[in-house]
């Protein structure tokens, strides 16, 4: 693991100590207060595991899972098969091997969400990790409703090194987009990455728009590899899957962008969005500077949340 990963999981881990104590110590008492594993231990189980933001279609799709591995290898004790849970939530969360293809293809990603999840942000920290792995990098400001969007952008534009198109308050985003396109086939881009106006799902001509700046890109851009990646609040737990769901209806989301995931104790969600839109997370976001957005690890994440060092100490004493 190298040293930025390395810190990376370390502050992942800390920042998961709420969804920790939130889960993972019901799921122990669970473990330690059954003596056979029956149905009542499983219905336990699925309680804590719905309880701690994981959802219902997750959580059953986990637990079908354990059920039958338990059959299969003849497990009889209830701490025998606490690896098999923690195995079962790392394949339900596994992204498969295409997810990040746009990063090696020209492609134009469009980042979308609501006010306030830290969209602008991840936009200029994706820059900044796609600049620094070589790729040639154009940022649009679509976002022309908020006033400070643009400058924003800016700041980071600047930071990562790279040209941005746009940014001027009340244009409008079709245009920007536009414009952003053709700069990016004149420059030869390797990557658009595309920043939008925080939609709030019940405003219609705002959905409308994201179509309108869609069927743009589609008309000038054809060939580009298309990314469309919906940026979630962690802390807001249930929430984030409902404006996932609105978006979904206008945008196809092709991944999922956790932000704030340090000292939520909601971080369960991660599991439930992926299952429940069968959406991959693709990165996930625990602080302010560029390192600490990476890409997601499922293996990583499960770790970092059942804190598996922790447990070996607790056997220890």
């Amino acid at each position: 693991m190298s040293e930025e990963k390395k810190g990376f999981f370390a502050r992942l881990k800390a920042g998961l100590q709420k969804t920790r104590n939130n889960i993972v110590k019901g799921i122990d008492a669970v473990f330690s207060g059954f003596s056979s594993i029956d149905e009542e231990f499983y219905e336990e189980l699925e309680e804590i595991l719905i309880m701690g933001d994981i959802g219902v279609k997750a959580t059953t799709d986990i637990i079908e899972r354990l059920k039958a591995e338990v059959k299969k290898q003849h497990i009889k004790e209830p701490e025998a098969c606490k690896q098999l849970l923690i195995d079962s939530i790392k394949e339900q969360m596994q992204i498969g091997e295409t997810a990040y293809d746009f990063e090696k293809e020209q492609s134009i990603v469009m980042v979308i969400g609501v006010n306030g999840v830290g969209k602008t942000t991840t936009v200029g920290k994706l820059a900044g990790k796609l600049k620094a792995e070589g790729r040639k990098v154009l940022i649009a400001a679509a976002d022309t409703f908020r006033a400070a969007a643009g400058d924003q952008l800016k700041e980071w534009a600047n930071r990562a090194g790279v040209d941005m198109i746009g940014g001027a308050e009340g244009s409008d985003p079709a245009s920007v987009v536009f414009d952003a396109v053709a700069a990016a086939k004149a420059r030869r881009a390797d990557v658009l990455l595309i920043d939008t106006a925080g939609r709030l799902h019940n405003k219609k001509n705002l959905m409308e728009e994201l179509r309108k700046m869609n069927r743009i890109i589609d008309r000038e851009f054809p060939d580009a590899h298309r990314e469309n990646l919906i940026v979630l609040d962690g802390t807001t737990g249930q929430n984030a899957l409902m404006q996932a769901k609105e978006f979904g209806d206008v945008a196809e989301l092709t991944g999922i962008v956790l932000t704030k995931m340090d000292g939520t104790a909601k971080g369960g969600i991660a599991v439930a969005i992926q299952s429940e839109l069968q959406v991959p997370v693709k990165y996930i976001g625990v602080g302010e500077t560029i390192e600490d957005l990476q890409k997601f690890d499922s293996d990583d994440f499960v770790n970092a949340l059942f804190d598996v060092k922790t447990e070996e100490l607790q056997s220890e004493e």
